[in-house]
């Protein structure tokens, strides 16, 4: 397997080198033509040829003030006040460009004129000679070309090192390597995707116990694919894993392996490979890996042939290398649908592992982990705020606590308070904070109050709906005027049509309440139809929830994992009866609305009221005016249940918590605070009707019988004198105590 390897990988290395010196010829060439350009460019600018006439001419004029004979040509320098004619102009513009006069160095070939030495006497021409050295002229003109070169190659260098790792590593690869004491991460740091945990454990087990797994004929995973929405923790599982399994850690990202040159790609793949057989056994991460394997199908984009080379490369590294020297490949993705089926195989990616939004036990653990480290009151129920954010993927529930936090520093607080993580929840889930400086005039403040209660009431006056959590009219920063926020009492994972229809009259009630009271429509309900159209469509093409098209599927989901949108998959006449049965479904539920908000004017009326005095009511005050105004016995939801009993219970353990303080005051011992305080006077004779007859002795003998317990010291002065260990085992007692005397009351 190894030599096979080499033997692949020769011709490779074989091309690499042939790019890399073609690379280096081409540059060469383009350095020495900049070189010589520059140079000649120089030298044609301060340099100019004369004719042997024009030089005799201007000795006689008497503007020559010396000459340099120098082999074959003669080097001739003019005097400070004189110029030949056409360079005037030149010198002129240079001055006034400059500030400094421009010096030209005439030349001109030198003859074999007997006349010229007695001509340059007669005027008074200095006259020097200057000894030919070819060597040195060699050395000097190759000096003036290579060095510029080198310098020109040791930038392009580092600048090409900047972009990919250089020339001299092209193609190198720049995975970072971690260890389980970099990446700090563990499973225990992972909440809410225990299926997902366990099914790497596994992998992290046969990592340091090969041999449990191949004693029967097992082999490791190739690769494990990580899918699910954005934000889920498929980053943070695979460096969990890393921080588990102890062994070297390649993370990179899919946008690694592209670069501006051809082939970069599939060198870098080569190489990450080949550094992850040394290091074996260890583990390869790719996140975001539909940047380069996205399939080779022209309806996902495909026909990059870089990309494609890249793709081809890592399936044949895929296929390369043995499973047993313990390598392997984790990869993350939220667009599984457009990876290329040769990816995802058995062989290359064994496992597909769903790292999909958590549950209400899984946001429970998650709120838990992240809130570990931050201090909070005895006010903070994590379960009501893991009931409220369903849907909500674990990054949002970090940035809820987070946002807690900080909003209980803000509000010079030590401890973060139930407020806090409920206004957090409202940032992260809603839209945005509170906009107090966005001030709404009197009518659109009331325009939005009945808007928001009519969503309220017809939720209320429904079945199938989840009940409301609070009401308000202050506006939020991302657009909202307004909301009604509704909790669901249960973890659902299916939507009946009943609750479908709910949701769609709850969502036609602001409209209807407008157009009830106003006579008019506003700009409000964009958002409610929006959402209430994507139900109908949904029942209509997709849950088979329509008289006139049955159970027929008409519409696929395309991008599960991000936008969801569905995609109709029918023809254009039947698109059309979709939109028909559509607006049907819900100009019907908007009817339903207007109905139960014509029934219930007058609770509508009051509530708005008071909801425009008072811009945010909660659900229990809603319930409350509800029930007060209509007398309709409305059941209290699980929530308020489940939060009246933590109330009871609070304050039972309030009133035990009292008694024990009492008790402590008074001197008595705390395992006998659940009866009256009695202050025990010294021992006297008390005598039962049972005990009549009895001998002093035979009563003492029969009270020890009763009474195993050892005697308790009724001396006032010792009895506060107690060990830590005897007060911990009667605030026990004392708490058992307690809840008998609660339980018989």
């Amino acid at each position: 397997m190894n030599d096979n390897g080499n033997n692949n990988q020769n011709p490779n290395n074989k091309n690499n080198n042939n790019q890399s010196v073609l690379i280096f010829v081409l540059f060469t060439l383009i350095a020495l033509a900049i070189t010589s350009f520059i140079y000649n460019s120089a030298g044609q600018s301060t340099t100019k040829e004369i004719t042997y006439s024009k030089f005799l001419k201007i000795v006689e004029e008497d503007k020559v003030k010396s000459v340099v004979f120098d082999s074959d040509k003669i080097s001739i320098t003019l005097k400070d006040d004189a110029t030949l004619d056409g360079d005037s102009s030149k010198s002129d513009a240079y001055y006034e460009t400059t500030g400094s006069k421009l010096r030209i160095k005439y030349y001109t070939i030198y003859l074999n004129d007997p006349d010229l030495l007695p001509l340059l006497k007669d005027h008074n021409v200095e006259i020097r000679a200057k000894g030919s050295d070819s060597t040195s002229m060699i050395i000097l003109n190759i000096l003036s070309f290579v060095i510029p070169l080198v310098i020109l190659w040791i930038i392009f260098g580092v600048a090409m090192r900047h972009m990919g790792n250089g020339t001299f590593g092209v193609g190198k690869s720049n995975a970072k390597v971690y260890v389980q004491k970099k990446t700090g991460v563990t499973f225990a740091d992972v909440a809410g995707q225990d299926e997902a945990k366990e099914s790497l454990k596994e992998v992290v087990d046969f990592l340091h116990n090969p041999q449990k797994y191949t004693m029967i004929g097992a082999k490791l995973p190739k690769g494990a694919l990580l899918v699910g929405p954005p934000g889920t923790g498929k980053t943070l599982l695979a460096k969990a894993v890393a921080g588990e399994a102890g062994v070297p850690f390649f993370s990179l990202a899919g946008s690694d392996f592209v670069e501006m040159f051809v082939g970069v790609g599939a060198s870098r793949v080569r190489d990450l490979f080949r550094e992850a057989e040394k290091a074996a056994p260890c583990i390869i991460f790719i996140d975001e890996i539909d940047a380069i394997g996205k399939s080779r199908d022209s309806r996902f984009g495909g026909g990059n042939d870089e990309r494609e080379q890249t793709l081809n490369q890592l399936l044949a590294e895929m296929d390369g290398f043995d499973s047993n020297k313990g390598i392997l490949i984790l990869a993350a993705t939220n667009r599984p649908e457009v990876l290329d089926k040769a990816l995802l195989r058995p062989g290359r990616f064994d496992r597909r592992i769903i790292v999909d939004r958590p549950d209400f036990k899984g946001r429970l653990e998650t709120l838990k982990v992240h809130s570990k480290d931050v201090l909070m009151d005895e006010s903070v129920d994590l379960e009501a705020i893991a009931m409220a954010s369903a849907g909500l993927v674990g990054s949002d529930l970090a940035n809820i606590i987070n946002e807690a936090a900080i909003n209980a520093v803000k509000h010079k607080r030590q401890f973060v308070s139930q407020d806090d993580l409920f206004e957090a929840f409202e940032l992260v889930a809603v839209g945005g904070s509170e906009r107090k400086d966005h001030a709404m005039s009197d009518k659109e403040r009331k325009i939005v109050s009945y808007h928001e209660v009519g969503h309220a009431l017809v939720s209320a006056l429904q079945k199938h709906t989840e009940p409301v959590q609070k009401i308000t009219i202050v506006p939020r920063t991302m657009g909202a005027l307004g909301y009604t926020l509704q909790t669901p009492e249960e973890e659902k994972f299916l939507e009946t049509e009943d609750e479908l229809l709910a949701k769609i009259t709850t969502f036609m009630a602001g409209r209807a309440a407008e157009v009830l009271v106003f006579n008019s429509a506003t700009s409000g309900a964009a958002n409610d139809i929006e959402q209430a159209t994507s139900i109908a469509r949904n029942m209509v093409t997709r849950f088979g929830m329509s008289k006139k098209f049955g159970m027929m599927g008409l519409a696929t989901v395309s991008d599960q994992y991000l936008e969801g949108r569905a995609q109709l998959t029918c023809g254009e006449q039947t698109a059309s009866e979709v939109d028909s049965v559509v607006n049907q479904m819900i100009s019907d539920a908007y009817d339903r609305a207007m109905k139960l908000l014509k029934d219930n004017r007058e609770a509508l009326d009051k509530i708005s009221d008071y909801l425009y005095e008072k811009e945010t009511i909660t659900g229990k005050e809603f319930m409350k005016m509800l029930h007060d105004i209509t007398g309709i016995e409305i059941e209290p939801s699980e929530l308020e249940k489940k939060e009246e009993e933590k109330r009871k219970k609070a304050e039972e353990e309030k009133k035990a918590k009292e008694a024990e303080a009492q008790a402590a005051q008074n001197g008595v011992p705390v395992n006998q605070t659940a009866g009256p305080v009695i202050n025990m006077p010294p021992p006297v004779s008390n005598t039962s009707s049972s005990d009549q007859g009895m001998s002093a002795i035979e009563r003492f003998k029969r009270k020890k019988a009763e009474e195993p317990a050892p005697p308790v010291n009724t001396d006032p002065e010792a009895a506060p004198e107690k060990d830590e260990p005897e007060t911990e085992t009667a605030d026990t007692e004392t708490d058992q105590n307690e809840d008998s005397n609660s339980d018989d009351e």
